[in-house]
């Protein structure tokens, strides 16, 4: 019921090359149609009990040009890390709205990493190496790369344009590219809803920018999401 109700959603804007309820059926379904984008649950039936990590490395030597995207109900570090590390451009939970999730699928087939909000923030720390060395955030680094990212997730020594936002200006422009919401922001940060509205505000018109998505492009561009 839950494919049904997605499917019905993307057909508004995509065209649905085919469906798999579980590890064997996807992959076959993968190697037959070769999808540009392919939306993956973590937890699926069969094969070899891997589910959406199984399907992602079993399918790559099929449609090695297919970007995957993770859209499950658990945001459990290690189902995350599974399909991150299997090459995974991306992971949102259930609880998206179709819009955002429409939003997301067009930007995991351009090359972006995309994930829901309350993930990016751990995905980050792992990536960047604050979770220390541990094999999850070895293993985030890894899938990251894969996304575009360059293998490299942090500040430039020096951008010109950065360099004209305040420390706050730039935490505000970093979680708002990362896809948190005006509240979620106030909530990380301390901070009033309002303020966050001023400094957004303030970070467009230093950068020139017209929206969030301008803004999330311009932060992926140097890697700083």
């Amino acid at each position: 019921m839950f494919r049904a109700g997605v499917t019905a959603t993307l057909r508004t804007e995509f065209d649905i090359v085919g469906q798999g309820a579980d590890v064997d059926g996807s992959i076959a379904m993968i190697a037959r149609t070769k999808p540009d984008v392919v939306l993956l649950d973590v937890h699926v039936p069969g094969g070899a009990g891997g589910g959406g990590a199984e399907i992602l490395l079993k399918s790559k030597a099929y449609s090695p040009a297919s970007a995957f995207l993770a859209l499950s109900v658990s945001d459990a570090p290690q189902d995350v890390g599974a399909v991150i590390r299997a090459g995974a451009r991306g992971y949102v939970t259930k609880t998206i709205t179709g819009a955002d999730l429409i939003s997301s699928i067009k930007q995991v087939h351009e090359g972006y990493a995309v994930f829901s909000p309350k993930l990016a923030g751990f995905v980050l720390s792992a990536f960047q190496g604050a979770a220390g060395a541990d094999a999850v955030g070895a293993g985030f680094g890894a899938g990251l790369g894969m996304a575009g990212t360059g293998g490299a997730n942090r500040y430039p020594s020096h951008d010109e344009e950065l360099d004209r936002l305040s420390r706050r200006e730039q935490d505000v422009m970093r979680l708002i590219a990362r896809g948190y919401t005006y509240k979620e922001v106030a909530a990380e940060l301390f901070i009033s809803v309002k303020t966050v509205e001023t400094h957004m505000s303030a970070v467009l018109r230093k950068l020139q920018l017209s929206n969030r998505t301008e803004l999330t492009r311009w932060a992926a561009d140097r890697r700083i999401v």
